[in-house]
């Protein structure tokens, strides 16, 4: 990449690793079951961006079909989740936001799938809560 890299990423052990020359597109915080379970957390927060401006470097993570047309990667020797990439967001990629060396830059817009959020889960930071994703109707 020629341009100047605005953001870098690495999961828990260094292997895999990443670079974006790109500004960050959204951040926002998924309650969506497959989320929950990729995470083993109430909610997963992604931040993203075009998928061309990423480049990863040190080791490639693995890949994970997790239903159709959905892409989890994550890091194979640590096991640290990475990014998702879905049919619905075309050219787009979502980075775990702590995958993100600068996760403190970003500050979620929202929160989605909230129908499916576990009760234990408050929502007290006053962002829109969405019941489900806008390629499903209006949340």
């Amino acid at each position: 990449m020629s341009e100047e890299v605005n953001y870098t990423g690495r999961c828990l052990c260094g292997s895999v690793k990443a670079e974006i020359v790109a500004k960050a597109k959204w951040a926002s915080h998924c309650h969506c079951p497959s989320c929950q379970k990729a995470t083993s957390a109430g909610y997963a927060t992604y931040v993203g961006f075009e998928r061309v401006a990423v480049r990863f470097t040190g080791e490639d993570p693995k890949l994970y079909k997790s239903s159709p047309g959905v892409k989890r990667r994550f890091c194979g020797t640590c096991g640290s989740p990475v990014s998702f990439e879905g049919e619905a967001w075309p050219g787009e990629i979502h980075f775990h936001a702590l995958f993100l060396d600068q996760a403190g830059e970003f500050e979620p817009d929202a929160h989605v799938y909230v129908k499916t959020r576990m009760p234990w889960v408050e929502l007290s930071d006053h962002l829109p809560a969405f019941q489900k994703f806008e390629d499903e109707g209006k949340g």
